[in-house]
């Protein structure tokens, strides 16, 4: 009697993948998609929106987006750049639409994000990490998009080119920009 062929997945995404463009097995496919990237979707929302609540709420949102249209992921980039592709715009139109709800203008904004933050203790007590956040949240949109892609995933610029469909050289630029005036920001704090 022969023994059953056992596919061998090299990559677990491929697995994934496979499991999920099954219909006997789709469900299960999901289940360890959502395994392996729940954490890093809730993270990375949360350093957007800093509100357990509504991270928690977007996390979801974004599964029920990869749910709707992981058959149609056609594999030019990484399953993680593609999730990653759907927290970032999902993040911003959610603080857009937020932003448009309480009627507050950029500045006005950035300090609602900053009170949310503080209260819901997103920082750790070192003093330092707290001004680092609050650098980070008074940069314009996009640049707190590149800084938080380079500086915490340490994603490299060719990756974060796929998720934000913006050149290279761009992204060079805006992380530039804004590594400069997050450093600013600290020197001036600790001065």
């Amino acid at each position: 009697m022969e023994e059953p062929k056992v596919v061998k997945f090299p990559d677990p995404d491929e697995q994934i993948l496979s499991l999920f463009n099954d219909e006997k097995t789709k469900e299960n496919g999901f289940r360890l998609l959502m395994e392996k990237y729940k954490k890093y979707v809730y993270y990375y929302i949360r350093r957007f929106v800093y509100s357990h609540v509504e991270a928690d709420d977007l996390t979801q949102d974004v599964f029920v987006k990869v749910w709707r249209f992981l058959g149609n992921f056609r594999g030019d980039s990484t399953l993680k750049t593609w999730i990653t592709r759907i927290c970032i715009t999902t993040c911003l139109s959610f603080l857009k639409k937020k932003k448009e709800a309480l009627a507050l203008g950029d500045d006005k904004f950035t300090d609602h994000l900053w009170n949310t933050a503080a209260e819901t203790h997103y920082f750790s007590a070192d003093r330092m990490e707290q001004w680092l956040q609050e650098a980070i949240i008074r940069l314009p949109e996009k640049q707190r998009v590149v800084f938080t892609l380079r500086y915490y995933d340490e994603l490299p610029y060719e990756e974060m080119s796929k998720v934000l469909n913006t050149s290279v050289g761009a992204l060079k630029a805006s992380y530039h920009f804004a590594r400069e005036k997050v450093e600013a920001y600290l020197k001036e704090r600790v001065n």
